[in-house]
């Protein structure tokens, strides 16, 4: 059965999405016994066997090299906060972490787009005050805005996040999964060197941390494709409002497997969070 263009985005926007929001699922909880330098250094040795395999079923052509400078560049950047994020997930809840991540980091992109073309639409200006107005409401409890654990750790892995993306759409050629390898390599790299730093590098002997850590990769993989298929098939701010609904699978996975309880404040903030995202990235 063929799907409209329309039905295309809207089905692998939303996998895209649900893929990227287990593997976060996932590193928040692997997070919690070892360190994220060395989930994200495993988990990106999946990915980067899975590209590789990508590269040699596609026959990409090897793209210009500042392409793959732009990728690695995006990859480093993006691993560090992606670290930050999975700190934030195992210190604080995850339904509540997880969605100023995802407003942050769509903001800026946007914010950086500005700079460069002119100031945002008013929708997307709304989606700014929706923002800051979910990071309070998030961040409030019993008449009084509290610390959150895991909040300066959520905000540092948003900007991460946010100028992965900024540095990945440099990238000129319509090369996909050769950028990504450049982005995988720096990031394994990145983090084998934190955690040699850290003296924290190691192989987690559990077998039940590495079942939990060697999806990680592949749904990460699976967003990214996920996401470039919903790109290319419709609209662009379609494709990119229903995959920056990741933060919700985080919160769905949190309640249903760790019972985390949401007040109703904070319920309300998830839901502007979500709101602003959407918003964001509208044009």
């Amino acid at each position: 059965m063929n799907l409209s263009p329309e039905l295309t985005v809207v089905v692998f926007g939303l996998l895209a999405s649900a893929s990227w929001g287990s593997g976060d699922f996932l590193g928040g909880l692997a997070s919690r016994r070892v360190a994220a330098v060395n989930v994200l250094a495993l988990a990106h040795v999946t990915n980067i066997i899975l590209l590789v395999l990508a590269v040699w079923v596609s026959q990409e052509t090897f793209p210009p090299l500042k392409d793959i400078f732009w990728g690695a560049s995006a990859g480093m950047v993006g691993t560090i906060g992606l670290a930050f994020f999975y700190r934030a997930l195992a210190d604080g809840q995850m339904g509540i972490t997880a969605p100023i991540t995802g407003v942050i980091a769509t903001a800026i992109p946007v914010l950086v787009g500005a700079l460069q073309q002119g100031l945002a639409s008013g929708i997307q200006m709304a989606g700014f005050a929706l923002a800051l107005m979910s990071i309070f409401l998030i961040s409030y409890s019993g008449g009084s805005v509290r610390e959150v654990r895991g909040l300066r750790y959520a905000l540092a892995g948003a900007v991460g996040f946010g100028f992965f993306f900024v540095l990945l759409a440099q990238v000129e050629s319509n090369a996909i999964f050769w950028p990504m390898i450049g982005a995988r390599v720096a990031s394994i790299t990145t983090m084998v060197g934190g955690a040699l730093l850290m003296g924290t590098a190691e192989i987690p002997r559990d077998r039940r941390i590495l079942l939990m850590i060697l999806p990680i990769g592949l749904l990460d993989m699976g967003g990214n494709i996920f996401y470039i298929i919903a790109e290319r098939s419709g609209r662009l701010d379609m494709a990119a409002v229903l995959s920056s609904l990741y933060p919700a699978m985080p919160i769905l996975l949190a309640w249903l497997f760790l019972r985390e309880r949401i007040t109703r404040v904070h319920g309300i903030g998830i839901l502007v969070a979500l709101t602003a995202i959407a918003l964001i990235v509208s044009k």
